[in-house]
């Protein structure tokens, strides 16, 4: 286990540097580069010129992309981002914990209520209950998430006038969670796409669990059919939720890029948002590599959630 480990690790590190280097690639295509987006298109070719010198863009693109790496590994240095007069860094650190807030809340919310909702399926199954779940799932799993958003907005927000239409982009963690009513729309749409996958899925393994030797030896041995269902299928049936679990991350977090630029909602979705109409390259570098990280380290939690999970999971040395 610890050598699979320590070559995922590896595997995981390549990754990262090799989803880096083809965004920093694709910088160097952008007209004007940097040097343009932070001048403005006013500038002189000389102006260019100079920013370009001081900033090391005259270097070759290997130099360049070496120098990148050598400030982020050694200094933890991820730019300066001229338009908002502040380094990547602060930014990430003031944003990421918010966008945690959304995620981590709307994934609890999705598992709380997807894991019931299909065993209430299978249980019921071919019942009205049943096609009912099942066809919003569906509508939920086909709807994206900006027409969700802007659904609610405009039903509770801007009819009913329930819940606040947007954030301030000056407010803290704290205030968010002091004053929650501005959480709800943004957790019902990222949780509500959530849940129709999860619950489907758990639908499916808790069908096949059901129908597995071993339920049928607990039934032959007396067990109970609530003993059945949440003691001997359901552990078994959790497995690929657990999977799935680690390897929908990057989907939540795409999703929160969506949503939270729907709801102005002062996170990473909507600071990558901004940066890419500003074409802030070091803010876009940063948050790139935040959710490739988040990729790849929900990848490696599926693996280990599911060996966790399963006893039988033995991976080689």
């Amino acid at each position: 286990m610890i050598g699979y480990l320590i070559r995922r690790v590896i595997q995981s590190i390549v990754v990262v540097l090799g989803v880096l280097l083809i965004v920093f690639l694709l910088a160097q295509v952008i007209p004007g580069g940097e040097a343009r987006a932070v001048l403005g298109t006013k500038a002189t070719v000389a102006k260019i010129h100079q920013f370009n010198v001081l900033n090391g863009f005259t270097l070759p693109i290997w130099d360049q992309f070496y120098q990148y790496l050598l400030r982020l590994v050694v200094h933890q240095n991820l730019g300066y981002s001229y338009s908002y007069n502040q380094t990547v860094s602060a930014l990430i650190s003031d944003k990421l914990p918010k966008t945690l807030v959304l995620v981590g809340f709307s994934t609890l919310l999705a598992l709380i209520i997807s894991i019931p909702l299909g065993i209430l399926q299978v249980v019921r199954r071919n019942k009205p209950v049943d096609y009912v779940a099942t066809g919003l799932s569906f509508v939920f799993y086909a709807m994206p998430a900006f027409l969700l958003g802007t659904l609610l907005i405009l039903y509770f927000a801007i009819d009913l006038k329930w819940f606040p239409v947007g954030f301030s982009q000056s407010q803290t963690v704290t205030n968010i969670l002091t004053d929650p009513r501005g959480l709800v729309l943004p957790e019902i749409t990222l949780a509500a796409l959530t849940i129709a996958s999860f619950s489907r899925y758990m639908r499916s393994s808790m069908m096949e669990a059901m129908t597995e030797d071993y339920i049928r030896t607990a039934r032959a041995k007396g067990a109970g059919p609530r003993r059945v269902l949440y003691v001997h299928a359901l552990r078994n049936a959790l497995i690929p939720i657990l999977t799935l679990l680690g390897l929908s991350i990057p989907a939540i977090v795409s999703g929160a890029l969506i949503t939270e630029t729907v709801f102005n909602y002062p996170g990473m979705g909507f600071l990558t948002t901004e940066a890419a109409f500003k074409t802030d390259i070091p803010v876009l570098l940063g948050t790139t590599l935040v959710a490739t990280i988040a990729t790849v380290a929900g990848s490696l939690l599926a693996d280990i959630l599911y060996a966790v999970a399963d006893p039988r999971i033995r991976y080689a040395r």
